[in-house]
């Protein structure tokens, strides 16, 4: 299937988001993870497309989006996902998918407008644990930020093969995309200042985690947390501290999958998507 050209649209304050539309049906709300773009799910728009309206949008700062005027945390991004769906007309909930940190800020959009979601599903989020990869410790630190930031190929390539377990997917194209993601001027310090909101160099915040997670227990909606055995990124163990914050919710391990199974494992996570939201009070198909 031919994937539709991303549009821009004005959220206020002067600043622009990115965002690819496609296809009839209940909206669909896709939010990709820290230093990534709403590319991430071309293989599920593709795919759910043909019975949803799947929305797919740069987080404030990454992708084509503008950085907002203060540093990204993620309650200020889910506001500027509330903004961007107020500015494309999204009136009805919708079913929100997010990845990694855009699993963080889906989660924090529902806790503030639990009316807007109609279901959750969350892949390999970021809020379960404090473990996570040292890469993303080692940005909280400004000197080993601009070091690290330092955009080149081979730089590009490397922080793909921690993603995926299946080393065939760190193609040539999602090495150019990734390395224009790092050039873009304001790249470097979005990415240094979110990973600060998020973490120190000995790991996640609690702070933010705890507030977050007894909000999502305080309101839960229909949920759905997979997560990648082979996570070198978010490790898989925090799938059962999902289970533990979120009881309601459902649970999927992908075995012999990395950090981003809506593209490791396109057909199998779009199907299981479809099932949950036949199958949930919160969605039908």
């Amino acid at each position: 299937m031919t994937l539709a050209e991303p549009r821009t649209v004005a959220l206020g304050d002067g600043l622009r988001a990115r965002y690819r539309v496609q296809g009839e049906g209940d909206p669909v709300l896709l939010l990709h993870g820290i230093g990534c773009s709403l590319e991430d799910f071309d293989e599920q728009v593709a795919l759910l497309s043909e019975g949803f309206r799947c929305w797919a949008v740069d987080l404030a700062g990454f992708g084509g989006s503008d950085p907002l005027p203060v540093p990204n945390s993620v309650p200020r991004l889910a506001a500027s996902v509330a903004a961007f769906t107020d500015a494309v007309g999204i009136d009805a909930p919708v079913h929100v998918v997010g990845n990694s940190l855009g699993g963080a800020v889906a989660l924090q959009f529902a806790v503030d407008h639990p009316e807007r979601v109609r279901t959750l599903a969350l892949a390999d989020p970021a809020g379960f644990g404090r473990e996570v990869t040292v890469a993303l410790r080692l940005l909280t630190v400004p000197f080993l930020a601009r070091r690290l930031l330092e955009p080149s190929t081979e730089a590009s390539r490397r922080t793909l093969r921690a993603v995926f377990h299946d080393r065939d997917l760190v193609t040539a194209d999602r090495v150019a995309r990734a390395e224009a993601l790092s050039r873009r001027p304001h790249g470097a310090r979005v990415m240094h200042e979110t990973a600060r909101s998020l973490g120190t160099p000995v790991g996640v915040r609690r702070g933010w985690r705890r507030r977050l997670l007894r909000g999502a227990a305080a309101k839960p909606v229909p949920t759905l947390v997979v997560w990648g055995e082979q996570d070198r990124i978010l490790p898989a163990t925090h799938l059962e501290a999902a289970r533990r914050a979120l009881p309601h919710a459902r649970t999927h391990l992908f075995p012999a999958t990395g950090h981003m199974p809506q593209i490791e494992r396109a057909g199998e996570f779009a199907e299981l998507l479809e099932e949950f939201w036949t199958t949930t009070s919160g969605g039908t198909a």
